[in-house]
This record gives C-alpha cells, structure tokens and sequence, in this order.
C-alpha cells in the first residue's frame, strides 16, 4: 500500500512539473515581460508557501504544547502583531513589488514604433496586419511573427466580441475590444515557436481559437515579410491549376482573399500564403495536402462552432486538386 503511495506520489509531481514547460507555459518565459511576471510567481509562492508552513507550525504548537508554554500566543501583542500588522504590511510590499517588477520598461530593444503589427480577433480566428518598410498593409492569418531581441508593439482590438490575446511565454493577457485598440508589448529573447491562445470566452470555438508565435532573426523577419507582401505565386502543375479554378467556381473567393487573384474579401483569413504558415484554422492543423482536404470536407467536427461550412460536395479528386492549390500557396 506504501508503494503504491509513493508511485501515485511521483505521478502527481511529474504531471505537476509537467506543466512548467512546453510551447504554452507562462512558467517557461521566453520573453522580458513573461520572465517578471513567472519571477514575480515564484517569488509570491514561495512566500506563500513559507507563510502557510509558519501557520501549520504555529497551529500544532497551540494545540500540543503545554498550556505554560503556549500563554503568549493569546496575549495582545501577539494577537496585533500577527492579525493585523503582519498582513497590512507583507500584501503592501507584495502590491508595490508586483507594480515595480511588471510595470518597468523593457530595457533596450530598439523602437517598438519601427515595427508595427495589428491584430483583430474573429469569430474564431486572428487577422493579423504588418506595415512593410514603405508603411503599407500586408494581411495575414492566425499567426504572428516578430524578430527576436527587439521590442515590438501589438495593435490589438476585436471586430465582433470581447477576445483575450495571451502568449504565455512572452506576456500577460490583455483583453481585445470591439472599438478600442490596446497595446501590447513583445520582447522576445530568442528564436522560436511558440503558442498562443484567446483567453476570454467568446462563444462557439473559443478552445480552439489559437496561433502560433514564430520567433526569427531580425533578417529573417525582414525577408518573410519582403516575401509575404507579394502576390500569391501562380499554380505549379496541373493539378494545382485545376484546384485555383475550383477555388472561385465553388464560391471560396466569396469568404477569402488572395492576393494576385480576384479573391479579395475579408469574411474568413487572407490565404495568400497560407501554404506557408505553420497551421491553418487557428493552430488547429498543419499545412500538408491531407490537412487542407480534411479542413475543407470536415472543419465542422474538427473545429465545432466555426463559422466555415464543410464541403462535402468535393469528389475526392477535385478534393485533392483544390487541397494542392491552397497547400502550393507559399
């Protein structure tokens, strides 16, 4: 019976340390803003924690000392000091060192101005909008992009209801509001992927409504973004060719836009280069053949609640036709 305490004991910890790591965790900071807010947790429980033992210690002495020993603890300078002063002061210093540790401005970085990116939350995925060098749009999807060791600003507000953009290994929650636009601000510390999520529960398909962070060199940023803002490259075989007529003929162009082409409307992500990216239906699948088809014929079961019909009128060759044109798209 002890053994089998002992091993459900290991279990426990190992799921417990489990989640401290992984491309989701505030407890696995990548970036300034989330390493204070992960340094600012650990400190508050392990003050917590030495706190709750303190009681524990104090609660067995005044119950199994002897009543000699245990008198002081029921006099007034006892009883003051513990029940008010103690607490007044420790959660005062905790309230004034949380507002120094996270309100303290990122050091260095360059100009977070020098980098703009717009995000706008949907109904259940993300448009995303970076100004080139020459300060115009280019519109993406359900992924973001930064350079790594520079401080960049996030233009965040919502076209329909009340999301939360959070990225935990880089920084807090802040909440995306139709009519307003809040800023967040990004310091990366290295290159990487990473996740992110809407935290606010917004109807539908909000467990699925998440992105992935691609962290890149400051060239590299500069070249995918020189690469993204031109027009989607033309079909590259026969069958690629048969998929773009299908996109239009079957009304896809009705919902999407892709750049070069006359699909050019904003009800559903921009898929200009959406054979390039890291995910498609907000980090739901990858980006092979097979996941567009299942995307396209059954998105329903996959991300319940979205607001893209399947299509289950496709033969499984025009299927295959239209998932190698929008998989060619890079």
């Amino acid at each position: 019976m002890r053994r089998k305490a002992k091993v459900i004991l290991l279990v426990a910890v190992a799921l417990l340390m489990a989640g401290c790591d992984g491309v989701q965790s505030a407890l696995a900071p990548e970036g300034l803003h989330a390493e204070r807010s992960a340094f600012l947790f650990w400190t508050m429980a392990i003050g917590a924690t030495a706190i709750f033992v303190a009681l524990i210690g104090l609660t067995a002495f005044a119950l199994l000392a002897p009543r000699r020993s245990r008198r002081w603890m029921a006099q007034q300078p006892m009883l003051f000091g513990a029940g008010v002063v103690f607490p007044v002061v420790t959660l005062s210093f905790l309230l004034v060192y949380g507002f120094v540790v996270t309100g303290a401005p990122a050091p260095g970085g360059g100009d977070a101005r020098s980098i703009r990116i717009a995000v706008d939350g949907r109904r259940w995925w993300w448009q995303v909008t970076y100004w080139d060098e020459d300060n115009l749009p280019v519109v993406t999807a359900n992924e973001l992009r930064i350079p790594a060791g520079q401080t960049v600003a996030i233009e965040l507000t919502s076209a329909d209801v009340i999301h939360s953009f959070w990225i935990p290994k880089l920084a807090g929650k802040l909440d995306m509001i139709p009519g307003r636009v809040n800023v967040l601000t990004l310091n990366a510390r290295g290159t990487g992927v990473m996740r992110g999520q809407c935290a606010e529960y917004c109807g539908g398909a909000h467990a699925l409504m998440s992105f992935n962070v691609v962290v890149m060199t400051p060239e590299a940023f500069r070249a995918w973004l020189r690469q993204e803002r031109s027009p989607a490259q033309a079909p590259a075989n026969s069958l690629a060719r048969q998929g773009k007529a299908l996109f239009f003929t079957a009304g896809c162009s009705a919902c999407h836009a892709i750049r070069g082409t006359a699909a050019a409307n904003e009800l559903g992500p921009d898929l200009t280069h959406v054979g390039g990216r890291t995910s498609i239906g907000a980090a739901t699948l990858g980006v092979d053949k097979a996941d567009f088809a299942r995307w396209i014929s059954d998105n329903q079961r996959i991300k319940p609640g979205n607001l893209m019909p399947d299509y289950g009128i496709f033969t499984p060759d025009q299927l295959e036709a239209l998932a190698s044109y929008l998989a060619g798209l890079q």
